[in-house]
């Protein structure tokens, strides 16, 4: 994404319909650059739950189609049937595996993986505890076991559009009985991410 490509916006606004995990983020990048989207955010919790991610997609998407407007998907590799979504509604997604990658770029995100990095987002970590015992059980050993078998500590990464979660950082943190480390991150490649994708359905709707 070395090549800054600007899109032609139509009168009608696009809708980019995606996991509300970013939507801070996403919003603020949308405004900032003035583009013509409209922005329809899912719950972050979903990529737990592959019948809910894939029903609740599907039926947005639905919508939208049914009323004319062209959308495009932001989301990553976070269902296994993502492909014949977006193939069905005639879209694409953002380009990136999941939401770290497309906030820090590949090469950091495979980077903090291999220390063992767990990344946390402001807003899984203020839903943390009810999100993991509905997903795992309520035994937190358990929880704890399935988190030490992977990953070595929980990395919070705070955004330009972050509010201050440091206690519900700690709290996500010694919920699961991994130490806590913090990574400032901007906004740059989550720029590029969503500026391509805008710019790619320009393209294709020519």
């Amino acid at each position: 994404m070395t090549q800054k490509m600007i899109p032609i916006f139509p009168e009608k606004p696009m809708v980019m319909v995606g996991c509300g995990i970013l939507h801070k983020e996403v919003d603020f990048l949308i405004k900032k650059n003035g583009w013509n989207v409209e922005t329809q955010f899912l719950a972050s919790a979903l990529h737990n739950y592959f019948d809910r991610l894939h029903n609740e997609l599907n039926e947005a998407l639905s919508v939208d189609d049914a009323q004319g407007r062209e959308t495009i998907v932001f989301y990553g590799s976070c269902h296994p049937r993502m492909d014949d979504i977006l193939t069905k509604h005639h879209t694409h997604r953002t380009q990136g595996q999941n939401c770290i990658v497309m906030l820090l770029g590949f090469e950091k995100f495979m980077e903090e993986l291999g220390k063992g990095a767990y990344f946390l987002l402001e807003d899984w970590a203020l839903t943390w505890e009810p999100m993991l015992t509905e997903c795992f059980g309520k035994n937190p050993a358990v929880i704890r076991e399935i988190f030490h078998s992977s990953h070595k500590m929980v990395m919070a990464l705070r955004t330009p559009c972050s509010t201050d979660f440091t206690v519900a950082a700690q709290a996500a943190a010694d919920f699961v009985d991994l130490p806590l480390v913090w990574m400032d991150v901007s906004l740059d490649h989550l720029e590029a991410v969503l500026l391509e994708a805008i710019t790619r359905k320009h393209v294709s709707t020519l």
